[in-house]
């Protein structure tokens, strides 16, 4: 593969969002956990909920802040790298993206500062409902981001004159084919990966001894969900495969590996698929799996690479690859999921440190896993950007090898200080623990949006914690 100035401007991308994701997979979830606590801690008048959801909101707060200013590089990337891009859907990406500023973003930036500065300031009844009402803007974003993103698998409710695109019915572009399957696999996976990381700080807690009341309240909450999810995320997975079989037939047999679509698929179980040969070297395989799972028979039969012109075929190596990465976490999330719930169902689940010992480990599953799944959805929708109107060659915008080269070296050292610091933080807000500073409410208002959460780290540092 040469290296030019296309797959570097996709290289750099893919760097930025990777970064990107990885927080609003945690937040979208952290924000539904902290609201629940909030409205725990209302019922029941148990001050341990808000100490905990006191907690949490300050990590919420750096992992937000991190979001956003990787989520504002992704925004110029659309103007310097993919002017193209921009120019033949813009029409119809660009109110879906204004949607999700106007509908969701103000929101959450609204009430975000009653929920991360409100203890004490305003009625308890307000800051629940700032909590709730940013856990809901935060699925709202998830909602038109992922409809956007749905749109440039299953373009609908558009047309193309001239070579642009332009909608002609926004319900049909909102609710594409894809959008529905697409939008409960993804948030189902963002309350998955926060759950993992609860679950995780809960389980790490109890092996230290640690915060008891606390981590107990956190293994219940983050194991119930886990327990619940990671089975229902494997049917939400399979109804999303069978829907991007009908709409993305040729991402599938790179998926599955699956060469001749004039015999049943097997499952590859591992394989070193062979483009230039166009076939699997190493193959372990179990024969009519992969038919049985598609077409619900081990005859059935669905479209091979073979049938689709080369130039038409995403890079099957990647794509095969990070799906059975997806595929591992999600079976490792539903066996800890079970086997956690039928600890707590016989009332070992605490005494059982080597259960605990395992789960205090869980927390990169979620994120890994999203990764791995959104690179087997992009790098599968290859070589299209937008499917069936624009190729991601045509996409790019007519920039200098050495510029995005440039850029691309920037943003690695750039992205890796800041992110380095603001995982360092995190990792000291939890080491501290669920009291003291980290639930403490500063005197005087805050003049900088982190500034609630600085006297954990600072205490967290004098103690070595």
């Amino acid at each position: 593969m040469d290296l030019d100035a296309v797959l570097l401007a996709r290289i750099q991308f893919a760097f930025t969002i990777t970064f990107h994701i990885i927080f609003p997979s945690f937040t979208i979830g952290l924000a539904a956990f902290i609201a629940t606590l909030l409205v725990r801690w209302r019922l029941t008048g148990r001050e341990h909920f808000r100490n905990l959801a006191r907690f949490w909101t300050k990590i919420f707060a750096v992992s937000f802040a991190m979001g956003v200013v990787s989520g504002i590089v992704l925004s110029y990337q659309f103007g310097t790298n993919w002017s193209n891009f921009s120019v033949v859907v813009g029409n119809v990406l660009g109110p879906l993206l204004g949607y999700e500023v106007l509908t969701a973003f103000f929101l959450e930036a609204t009430f975000l500062g009653i929920m991360l500065f409100g203890w004490n300031r305003v009625p308890p009844n307000i800051h629940v409902l700032s909590a709730i009402l940013v856990a809901v803007g935060t699925s709202l974003s998830a909602f038109w981001i992922l409809s956007a993103n749905s749109w440039m698998q299953t373009p609908a409710g558009h047309e193309i004159r001239d070579g642009i695109a332009y909608p002609v019915d926004w319900i049909a572009i909102i609710f594409n084919p894809s959008f529905p399957y697409r939008f409960a696999h993804m948030f189902t996976a963002a309350y998955l990966t926060t759950s993992l990381v609860v679950l995780a700080v809960g389980a790490r807690y109890l092996m230290q001894g640690r915060f008891t009341e606390e981590a107990k309240t956190m293994l219940h909450m983050g194991l119930g969900m886990v327990a619940i999810l990671a089975p229902l995320q494997v049917f939400i997975g399979d109804q999303h495969g069978l829907n991007t079989l009908e709409h993305q037939p040729v991402k599938v047999a790179a998926i599955e590996a699956h060469w001749d679509g004039s015999k049943p698929g097997d499952l590859v179980l591992f394989a070193w698929p062979n483009e230039k040969e166009e076939r699997n070297d190493y193959q372990i395989s179990i024969p009519g799996g992969a038919s049985l799972i598609l077409k619900h028979s081990t005859e059935g039969l669905f479209p091979g690479l073979k049938e689709f012109p080369r130039d038409e075929r995403p890079p099957v190596v990647p794509v095969f690859f990070s799906f059975r990465i997806m595929v591992g976490m999600g079976m490792l999330m539903v066996a800890l999921g079970l086997i956690g719930a039928w600890l707590w169902f016989r009332r070992t689940l605490y005494d059982a440190r080597w259960y605990l010992k395992y789960a205090q480990y869980a927390w990169p599953l979620g994120f890994i896993a999203t990764l791995a799944g959104w690179y087997t959805t992009e790098v599968g929708r290859q070589p299209w950007i937008a499917q069936g109107i624009l190729r991601t060659k045509d996409a790019v915008s007519p920039v200098a090898f050495g510029a995005v080269l440039t850029t691309l070296i920037l943003f690695v050292i750039v992205y890796s200080i800041v992110f380095a610091m603001g995982i360092y933080y995190i990792n000291r807000l939890i080491n501290y623990g669920p009291k003291g500073a980290a639930t403490q409410t500063p005197e005087g208002v805050p003049s900088r949006p982190l500034q609630a959460a600085e006297p954990a780290a600072h205490d967290a540092i004098e103690k070595g914690a």
